[in-house]
């Protein structure tokens, strides 16, 4: 068997909630491998992933940044992603490359919003991923709590491997439950120690229940466990790697990045655990994952404009990409040089000769590659799936402030468009209004703050407005539509039958046909349903995309030499728009799911203003000497919420949101 090269290489994503201490984390990553000379501090706008200046500004990550290091032999790319829950389709593109992640959780909050956000992001693309439990060295900070959160909230075997020296203030070091050693850290590097007596006996116990919950999990453990009453170290390290790989079990490491206490074993546990691009499946049909002799297949996962060019970031799944080769994009069904191939560090570059499978590079020479799509060899074309684009909730008006400006922000607004796919640029048809859509207020904010400093644009924007939608109450049946035109030449004929009714769940559109006879041939009831989709964009009470409907196509009658599916696409169409007006139809809000952490003296103003905003309390608790209190509020009732509660709670209260769905629009 050849070998692969990519054994030693793990391609990880470093996941959490704002705030929860992902940049730092990253930063102390790149510190303790020698990969910077400096620790970089989020306070002070210095780290090395967040290097655009809106978030040194703002002290958060809005795009995913990719770096390189080396631990133990093994070469780690780490992407830092976004936190922020208007920024979680930058982790959605990540998240469809990587092979593996870190999930990081603030030890005092627990599960916050968007942990369980980016987690489930995570669960839908099977990325195997170990849990840290930053800022250990806080007030209140508890790793037993946070894993039982870990456990109820996501839903996870959580298995932890290491016990705190320490608490709070006091943190210093964590005993590893695996080879039953202490590590310390005061004042300078790791040190190895000893068990501390204090703790070998809650050590011994925890280290017990580590072995019975892995036996319960893995056959060979088991097997093992039953023989010999206890598992070695080794068969306990190689059980925790099969079940982190298959998803199985997470395991859960402690300590303090800022503090730079832990960080050294969190590094150790990502080359045990996580996997390999060799380890994962294999992709457009390879008989093995990750064969760098088989023909190249790789995925576009981000665009970014640079002043020197256009890079396009690419995950290698199988083969080779080196410079000067020719690739097709199955995008477009076009093919592109490859001019350079660069190893890509936050902001800065190297070039290298060759990328092989299971390494994530940037090229320079493409054109027209967006985001998404799949670049092979001519010969042997591959479609690989893409990621999911959210669907934008919240646009805005842009306009330039001078006419002769234009050109340059159609030209500006088209390159947005084209590195972030979340962002959507359209016309108002009624207005002739240039509107740009996103996945929230910041999203936009920080859309248009990129126009104002990157092209040197004056702009003016409207108030934000939300994304309606419009969904069937109740439905019509038997609704009976003839498209018939002669105007010389072949004529159009299609007579349709639907019923229409509204659709439960969160399905947004299903179709079915009842036609029995072959009254209505199968490429024909196609086209129908093709007709169908058409005119749910808009909807007759406003215009706005219509979601919750279920059609099905009853009956119907074709013409020898008239039908066509054209024809039937058109009476789909028609049929479906009549059908909707005969209809009863109610507007539906995106809402949205709000946590908001404020002083016990200011929760009833905190309450009050909440009810104002048409929000439905669901939850209030006390955590920390703090209430945190979560309401269902309409997207709508949240712009400009930031500076109200900054002034309700003098500054001290602190909200998240997350997406949480449609709901009918209440008068």
């Amino acid at each position: 068997m050849r070998s692969l090269p990519n054994l030693r290489v793990r391609n990880l994503g470093i996941l959490a909630h704002v705030d929860a201490g992902k940049t730092t984390v990253t930063e102390r990553i790149l510190f303790l491998t020698g990969a910077v000379h400096k620790r970089g501090e989020v306070h002070d706008g210095t780290t090395v992933t967040d290097f655009d200046p809106q978030e040194r500004e703002r002290g958060i990550t809005i795009s995913s940044a990719a770096v390189s290091a080396s631990w133990d032999g093994h070469r780690l790319a780490v992407v830092d992603t976004p936190g922020h829950v208007d920024f979680s389709d930058e982790v959605e593109r990540a998240l469809r490359v990587l092979d593996g992640a870190v999930a990081v959780f603030d030890a005092v909050a627990g599960v916050e919003p968007q942990s369980e956000t980016v987690w489930r992001q995570a669960d839908r693309h099977g990325v195997p991923r170990i849990a840290f439990v930053n800022k250990m060295d806080r007030a209140g900070a508890d790793l037993d709590t946070t894993i039982a959160a870990i456990r109820a909230r996501l839903g996870a075997v959580a298995l932890p491997v290491q016990l705190p020296v320490g608490r709070e203030d006091g943190f210093r070091g964590v005993v590893d439950l695996v080879r039953m050693r202490a590590y310390v850290w005061d004042g300078g590097g790791r040190v190895e120690t000893e068990v501390p007596a204090r703790l070998r006996e809650e050590a011994l116990r925890r280290r017990r229940d580590l072995e019975e919950r892995v036996a319960e999990l893995h056959p060979d453990a088991l097997e093992e466990f039953c023989a010999d009453g206890a598992l070695s170290d080794g068969t306990l390290a190689r059980a925790l790697r099969a079940l982190t790989l298959a998803g199985t079990a997470v395991v859960v490491l402690c300590g303090s990045a800022y503090r730079d206490r832990g960080v050294e074993p969190l590094l150790d546990a990502i080359v045990a655990y996580l996997p390999a691009p060799a380890d994962r499946p294999p992709v457009g049909g390879g008989e093995r994952a990750a064969d760098p002799h088989a023909p190249l297949v790789a995925l576009a996962f981000k665009v970014h404009a640079t002043p020197t060019g256009r890079m396009t970031y690419v995950r290698v799944y199988e083969g080779a990409l080196s410079k000067g080769d020719t690739v097709l994009d199955t995008a477009t069904g076009r093919t592109e040089r490859i001019s350079r191939v660069l190893r890509v560090q936050a902001d800065r570059t190297a070039e290298v000769s060759v990328a092989l499978a299971g390494d994530i590079v940037a090229v320079v020479g493409p054109k027209t590659v967006r985001a998404g799509a799949t670049l092979c060899a001519p010969h042997a074309p591959v479609v690989l799936e893409p990621p999911v684009t959210a669907a934008p909730v919240v646009s805005v008006a842009v306009e330039a402030r001078r006419s002769t400006d234009t050109g340059r922000l159609a030209a500006g607004l088209a390159r947005l468009a084209e590195e972030d796919p979340s962002l959507v640029v359209r016309t108002d048809p009624e207005t002739g209004q240039t509107v740009l859509s996103g996945l929230g207020e910041l999203h936009l904010e920080v859309a248009v703050e990129r126009l104002r400093r990157d092209r040197d644009l004056e702009v003016t924007v409207g108030r934000p407005q939300v994304a309606y939608r419009e969904t069937v109450v109740e439905g019509v049946t038997g609704l009976l539509h003839r498209h018939v035109k002669q105007d010389g030449g072949a004529g159009q004929f299609a007579h349709v039958v639907l019923d229409v009714a509204p659709l439960g769940g969160e399905e947004e559109f299903t179709f079915a046909s009842t036609v029995t006879g072959g009254r209505v041939p199968q490429e024909y009831v196609r086209a129908v349903e093709a007709g169908c989709r058409d005119a749910l964009a808009e909807g007759p009470l406003g215009g706005h995309p219509v979601t919750g409907v279920r059609v099905t196509l009853t009956d119907g009658a074709t013409h020898p030499k008239d039908s066509s599916e054209l024809a039937f696409r058109t009476a789909g169409r028609s049929a479906l728009r009549e059908a909707l007006r005969a209809s009863v139809l109610t507007l539906l809000e995106p809402v949205a799911e709000v946590t908001v952490t404020v002083p016990a003296e200011s929760v009833g103003a905190v309450l009050g203003d909440l009810a104002a905003r048409r929000g439905r309390i669901t939850d209030s608790r006390v955590r920390g000497g703090t209430s945190v209190v979560t309401a269902t509020v309409p997207l709508a009732e949240l712009f400009g919420y930031a500076t109200r509660l900054r002034g309700r709670t003098q500054g001290r209260g602190t909200f998240t949101t997350r997406p949480a769905g449609y709901e009918p629009l209440k008068a």
